[in-house]
């Protein structure tokens, strides 16, 4: 897709599949010493939630994936079905900024007992169970939270912001400039 959008620009672009954490050393692999500036867009893009396959909504039933490079080994499944229930409660406290924290990583424990949780709309369910109904009806769905916490935890996404700006800063010239465009508080305070 990529490809395609730039395709105008020619030998003056060099596409590379790369975490932001990498860019140390993508630029040190084609040769590059200095940049201009550089721009991190932190968001997870709608084409990426709007693939069903790749298990990151829990609009549509697929199998818990979540990970942004699909060959990475470690996904969804594993965190909700390997990780025990104080380790879960962190994640999604601490990544989703959730209170029912621990009612929802118990509510996934109970459920895991029985059998593996294995798609999104089945963590969803034991999520919203889980919710009190006082606190439902809000704008968002009870699980928006959880989901996004597990995905932060599955792509190490907060670890990778700090060596990615430390990188940036170093690979610019003089009156270079970083934009880092940032969607929620937790990638802004590591960011600033």
């Amino acid at each position: 897709y990529a490809e395609q959008k730039l395709s105008r620009f020619g030998k003056r672009k060099v596409l590379v599949k790369a975490n932001f954490s990498e860019l140390g050393k993508v630029l040190e692999k084609l040769e590059i010493e200095k940049v201009d500036g550089v721009l991190f867009d932190l968001g997870v893009s709608s084409h990426q939630l709007d693939t069903p396959k790749r298990g990151f909504s829990f609009n549509f039933e697929a199998p818990l994936d979540m990970r942004m490079d699909g060959s990475a080994k470690f996904s969804a499944y594993d965190i909700v079905n390997g990780f025990e229930q104080k380790d879960l409660e962190d994640i999604i406290r601490s990544y989703g900024e959730e209170r029912m924290a621990a009612r929802i990583a118990k509510a996934i424990i109970r459920k895991r007992q029985l059998a593996p949780v294995k798609t999104t709309t089945e963590l969803a369910s034991v999520v919203a169970a889980a919710i009190p109904a006082k606190f439902k009806g809000r704008k968002i769905h009870p699980a928006t939270k959880t989901f996004q916490a597990i995905r932060i935890a599955v792509n190490d996404e907060l670890g990778v912001i700090k060596p990615a700006v430390n990188a940036a800063a170093d690979a610019l010239k003089p009156g270079g400039r970083l934009c880092v465009i940032a969607f929620h508080s937790l990638e802004d305070r590591i960011v600033k």
